[in-house]
């Protein structure tokens, strides 16, 4: 448990940190375009790529807190052996969607742009550093769901 505590952290304190970043870009975007008169080249894309970092990471963050949208009518009313059965379907399915959809199919989509050397056109990264977030959320939840399937 000390572990998720620590993840839990340090993932907080990533996703302050990539807000903060996106924030300033797009406040300097902001100044550079309508105050010096030349809009800054990088700032679009930067805030793009932000933004899907933000959005997937905080989507693991959220399943860690088990936060994501759930809708809870028929478990709330069901006995309490149901809601621990529908409660590790979820979890399971979560866990498999994370592995087969973010772990492995977010791998072979970094391989593949890698292994193409794509880069950003004005940030001149590759692709697949900015893809690589998509199997590390993957593996973070999984992490989650397995840790949550282990204390029930």
């Amino acid at each position: 448990m000390k572990l998720r505590v620590i993840i839990d952290r340090i993932l907080a304190n990533t996703l302050i940190i990539i807000l903060a970043a996106m924030v300033l870009n797009v406040l300097w975007q902001v100044f550079s375009r309508y105050v010096l008169g030349t809009p800054s080249a990088f700032t679009d894309e930067l805030a793009r790529y932000l933004m899907i970092w933000i959005g997937i990471l905080g989507a693991a963050f959220v399943s860690g807190r088990n936060g994501h949208v759930a809708i809870d009518v028929w478990p709330s009313r069901a006995s309490a052996k149901t809601q621990r059965v529908l409660k590790f379907m979820v979890r399971t399915g979560i866990l498999l969607f994370s592995l087969f959809a973010m772990v492995i199919g977010g791998a072979r989509l970094v391989y593949i742009t890698y292994a193409l050397e794509q880069y950003s056109p004005a940030l001149n990264v590759p692709l697949a550093l900015v893809y690589g977030v998509i199997p590390l959320s993957g593996l973070l939840i999984i992490y989650y769901k397995l840790s949550d399937l282990t204390q029930t």
